[in-house]
């Protein structure tokens, strides 16, 4: 890896968990200046009064974004979350436009885990047609592919462990969960260091299917959980009636639909080689949080 890249560094999105977490690695690894984007301003006067540059910026607003992005040379473009098709690759495109306006000479994406034409997850289209965006811009760029989150688990496994029964659509498929902060770290890291246009899937240490989750739930709570396969159908059925928004369990489903296919079976040292340091596994992220998830009421 190469030495610390100049700055100013701006890392869009810094009001969520992912971006607010890259803004104080990058303060804890010295560098500097230190431009913070989000729509909530409000959210992010700690990180103002550590020094960082906090700026008001909407990926719906290129305009705005042109100013937002002034003067920054190295840029980490957080994917945004929104799944009406087609509005997030619209917002991306806005922010990569914006860069290239501003002079930005080093762009960081944070992309998905095969995001091919034969994802079944519904906004993989996104983030392939990002990727391709990029391209087209001429500008030097990392794109992290980041598989699913560990700490996704953090809400389903407390229903599991209380219920006895972890249900999933995703068959005997694997996946290399990783955790945020992982992800954070490698965005960090890339986002100081990184020069070349390069691409890297951004994992945990193992592939981990539903049964070896159920596993290790049982080992955590001292009672059997049983994993119990069930259809895509049923999982959508199921979420839309307990209160998720159709779109919203649609795009979940897809994620099970994506595991079983094998398209997140991936698993790569790229936490590491950028990082130096080695991924947490789901063993160890969940036995740090065995406490939350064995709480009463947890569920």
């Amino acid at each position: 890896m190469t030495a610390m890249q100049n700055g100013p560094f701006l890392v869009t999105g810094a009001s969520g968990h992912l971006g607010h977490r890259v803004v104080e690695l990058l303060l804890e690894g010295g560098a500097g200046p230190v431009i913070a984007t989000t729509r909530s301003v409000d959210k992010l006067t700690r990180l103002a009064a550590q020094g960082v540059e906090v700026r008001s910026a909407d990926f719906n607003n290129p305009v705005g974004l042109k100013n937002a992005f002034a003067a920054a040379k190295r840029l980490l473009i957080i994917s945004t979350d929104d799944l009406e098709p087609g509005k997030r690759l619209v917002a991306h495109n806005g922010a990569i436009e914006a860069a290239v306006a501003a002079g930005v000479e080093h762009i960081v994406y944070t992309s998905l885990t095969n995001p091919g034409p034969d994802s079944p997850i519904t906004f993989a289209v996104d983030h392939r047609e990002t990727e391709a965006i990029l391209v087209e811009s001429g500008i030097p760029h990392t794109i992290l592919r980041n598989n699913l989150y560990t700490d996704l688990f953090l809400m389903s496994a407390p229903q599991a462990i209380k219920s006895g029964q972890l249900f999933a659509a995703t068959g005997q498929g694997r996946a290399g969960y990783v955790t945020r902060e992982d992800c954070a770290r490698v965005a960090a890291a890339a986002l100081m260091h990184e020069t070349e246009t390069k691409t890297y899937d951004v994992t945990g240490p193992d592939l981990i299917s539903q049964g070896d989750l159920a596993a290790i739930l049982s080992d955590l709570s001292g009672k059997t959980i049983a994993y119990v396969p069930i259809t895509v159908d049923d999982l959508r059925a199921g979420m839309i009636a307990n209160g998720l928004p159709p779109t919203m369990a649609e795009a979940f489903a897809s994620f099970d639909q994506a595991i079983a296919k094998g398209h997140m079976a991936v698993s790569t040292n790229d936490v590491k080689d950028l990082t130096g340091k080695a991924p947490a596994s789901v063993r160890d992220f969940l036995g740090k949080n065995a406490a939350s998830l064995l709480k009463p009421g947890a569920a």
